[in-house]
């Protein structure tokens, strides 16, 4: 696993988008699976300028949506689909053939999980996994105590996992369960890298890394990538020893 720690938020965010980009130089058609939420903003912009700037180019990549509110869909304003719509598909103009995302309103969830398991098996596993960290310690919904050997599945939403969730809702949502990326296929996933920013962030990245590797707090998960990466600002690592 590589640790690194960045002086700020800006550096952080372009230092992951330009390791993004490395990637598609070397493999065009690479399969990323990209998370939504706070953190992930300032990447995506900064890889919207190095692909305009035209220092690597996303015609022929997939990107695969991390994971998705069950019962939302990509009207809603809080999900996980508008968002990296808002900001990475959309920007990039990216076309929905070049996307996979849940479809958090199917009739039968668990088959949906099961066709989004075959869709990233099928190419041979993501080449890149983009992910956050939760105050609890989750990887996108894998709450704590989710076995490390699923692949993509039905999530009962933890208590702070509902709370924290309601700040992309401009009027209270109901959120009981997620559809999610399992921890499994992070492993598998070629490069996994986590990001996290801000002090809020500090106590989670001191037990992940410094922890024990337990499925009770699913970020510790990281310790054991073989090629793993977890890049955090200086407040997200204001915590560690």
């Amino acid at each position: 696993m590589d640790f690194q720690i960045f002086p700020d938020y800006e550096t952080l965010s372009r230092h992951t988008a330009q390791h993004i980009a490395a990637l598609l130089n070397r493999k065009p058609d690479a399969l990323i699976c990209a998370a939504s939420g706070d953190t992930p903003v300032g990447t995506y912009r900064a890889l919207v300028q190095l692909v305009k700037n035209g220092e690597t180019s996303v015609d022929r990549c997939t990107f695969v949506g991390l994971d998705e509110w069950v019962g939302l869909g990509p009207e809603s304003e809080g999900s996980c689909a508008n968002y990296l719509q808002r900001e990475l598909f959309g920007p990039l103009n990216i076309p929905a053939s070049q996307c996979r995302l849940f479809d958090a309103k199917a009739a039968d969830l668990e088959a949906e999980c099961d066709a989004m398991t075959r869709f990233v098996d099928d190419r041979g596993g993501f080449d890149l996994i983009l992910v956050g960290v939760g105050l609890n310690g989750h990887i996108a919904l894998n709450e704590p105590g989710t076995p490390f050997n699923l692949k993509a599945h039905v999530s009962e939403l933890a208590e702070t996992t509902i709370v924290v969730g309601q700040k992309y809702f401009s009027e209270p949502t109901p959120l009981t369960q997620g559809v999610t990326t399992g921890l499994q296929q992070l492993m598998d996933a070629r490069e996994a890298i986590l990001i996290a920013s801000g002090s809020k962030k500090a106590p989670a990245i001191k037990t992940a890394l410094e922890g024990p590797v337990t499925e009770e707090f699913p970020a510790s998960i990281m310790q054991t990538h073989p090629k793993g990466y977890v890049w955090v600002d200086a407040d997200a690592a204001g915590a560690m020893n």
